[in-house]
């Protein structure tokens, strides 16, 4: 097998597709980088499954770097496929407001039968699990948004501030991340961004974000 340049892989959040990320991956392209999107079953099949796959996956494109960008629960399946798969090759990653610590939203959704179905075992994987306090040998970037306008302020009234209208802040927190940045985005909207983009491909290419920019 040829090896092919680096390669990014982009991982959409639950209840969607992995079409979501096509815009990142047209911005991330502009920038030079090589990226692919990438879907997977984000309610039917647990975390530990779903990281499985995606390392069969990340094996077969035959890439000597790969870097990661996980939106929400994307970012999740990429963190628990990192600890369990040490030997993929070597990669930046950035999470995209990826709810770490905790999910009040996802939490305030499982209260209820419907709700517990809804949520998908993945996040209830996570939600149960005890976080790793790092990731050694991985440069890991944090993007939050701070947009509060989402369905996520419907299921739960009382979610933190600030947040971006599914995920609070604190949430995002990550004690082993390299850096990390809040911009004025919504949990979704920063999907459709240039600037979350441009920011992303800033750390992919340098281990750090462009904290020089105004974060409006």
């Amino acid at each position: 097998m040829s090896v092919r340049r680096d390669t990014t892989v982009l991982l959409h959040g639950l209840w969607t597709h992995g079409a979501l990320m096509q815009l990142q991956r047209y911005y991330l392209g502009r920038l030079g980088l090589d990226a692919v999107c990438y879907s997977y079953p984000s309610v039917r099949l647990t975390l530990g499954q779903n990281a499985a796959r995606l390392a069969h996956f990340a094996r077969g494109l035959g890439a000597a770097r790969i870097n990661w960008v996980g939106h929400s629960l994307g970012g999740l399946v990429i963190l628990r496929m990192l600890e369990r798969e040490p030997p993929l090759p070597a990669g930046r990653v950035v999470l995209l407001g990826v709810p770490y610590t905790d999910s009040h939203a996802g939490r305030s959704l499982a209260a209820s039968r419907l709700g517990t179905h809804a949520l998908g075992h993945s996040m209830h994987e996570w939600l149960a699990a005890k976080k790793p306090a790092g990731y050694p040998g991985r440069e890991i970037g944090v993007l939050a948004g701070t947009l509060a306008i989402g369905l996520g302020r419907l299921v739960a009234r009382d979610l933190p501030s600030p947040n971006d209208g599914a995920v609070a802040l604190a949430e995002t927190e990550l004690a082993g991340a390299s850096d990390r940045i809040a911009l004025p985005v919504t949990h979704t909207g920063m999907l459709l961004s240039h600037s979350v983009a441009r920011q992303t491909g800033v750390f992919l290419q340098t281990g750090k974000f462009d904290h020089s920019v105004p974060a409006g």
